[in-house]
């Protein structure tokens, strides 16, 4: 078993390295001047069984093509099996037509990764869980929940707290952590009535005294979730704090946060924290290299990796 890492998120793969108490495979993986992508494994990898672990995260297309291009050079050097490990799957939010002529983007990666080399993936809260579908290979699709449930019932132990979802769309996954620590569950819906009028925040469910709870998988632009922490707040809500799988924080998402009425935000390593993150009043990171490391060694040794969440 070798672990390899490309460049999007080296903290999270030298933690998954300690975790499994191998060192990581020595490569090369730099940039051409007219910035192509050069990878050079320095290693034998002959007969191994290689785990490539990168995020897909912003820089999304430079990251993406470093995995693809990593892959490619461990198959040329007969590598036996080639994991993509993958802690955020970009593209994931493109799973459909979402307009007549618009693309289908996750399938279009799927499928590069899988001609690539790669023959599993393992990877962490997929936006869509039909995106397994999109691969003609195994794919194991971790979840955030049970380390989310760990983190909330020390923090809040308690508390009147109550899950919820900021929008129709996340309920399942909200929904699985309310039935872990047997709260109740809100929904936030979400509406525009007319073009060019602001969203409506309509919360169903009673959130009066309690401590509300957010549950997602990606947090981007960071505007939904500071809306409905606000709509909770106008509610009655006692406070609000997020729970979130995937800390994207694009633009100016982390001014939002800091200056919204959100509690703590609370993320995993999945994609790098920026500066701006770490030095945030509010946003804290929870690091999922021992999930991911467990798995990863389970995959290697054929055992069972569903039993972790059992």
């Amino acid at each position: 078993m070798k672990v390899l890492t490309c460049n999007s998120n080296r903290p999270i793969a030298e933690a998954i390295s300690a975790y499994l108490s191998l060192p990581l495979t020595s490569a090369s993986i730099r940039r051409f001047s007219d910035m192509e992508v050069f990878v050079e494994i320095n290693e034998n990898v002959r007969g191994e069984d290689v785990f490539v672990i990168q995020s897909t995260s912003y820089p999304a297309n430079d990251n993406l093509m470093e995995l693809l291009v990593t892959m490619d050079a461990l198959r040329r050097g007969s590598a036996r099996r080639i994991t993509a490990v993958i802690p955020y799957f970009g593209y994931a939010r493109q799973d459909r037509k979402s307009s007549p002529r618009s693309p289908i983007s996750a399938k279009l990666v799927a499928n590069l990764i899988t001609q690539a080399g790669a023959d599993r993936v393992l990877t962490l809260d997929l936006h869509a869980g039909q995106i397994q579908g999109f691969f003609d290979i195994p794919v194991d699709n971790l979840f955030a929940s049970p380390g989310f449930s760990k983190d909330i019932k020390e923090r809040y132990d308690g508390d009147n707290i109550i899950m919820v979802s900021p929008d129709v769309g996340g309920v399942v996954r909200a929904r699985a952590i309310a039935k872990r620590l047997d709260t109740n569950l809100a929904i936030i819906d979400k509406r525009r009535e007319r073009a060019g009028e602001s969203e409506v925040m309509n919360v169903i469910g009673d959130v009066k005294n309690c401590r509300c709870i957010l549950i997602d998988d990606i947090v981007d632009s960071a505007g939904t979730l500071c809306n409905a922490a606000e709509a909770l707040i106008e509610s009655g809500a006692k406070s609000v704090s997020a729970y979130v799988t995937h800390g994207v924080l694009s633009g100016g998402a982390v001014a939002r946060v800091t200056a919204s009425p959100l509690e703590n935000l609370v993320t995993t390593d999945s994609i790098m924290a920026t500066e701006a993150v770490r030095v945030a009043r509010n946003i804290n990171q929870l690091t999922i290299a021992p999930l991911i490391g467990e798995a990863m060694l389970r995959i290697s040794l054929e055992n069972s990796v569903s039993s972790l969440f059992d």
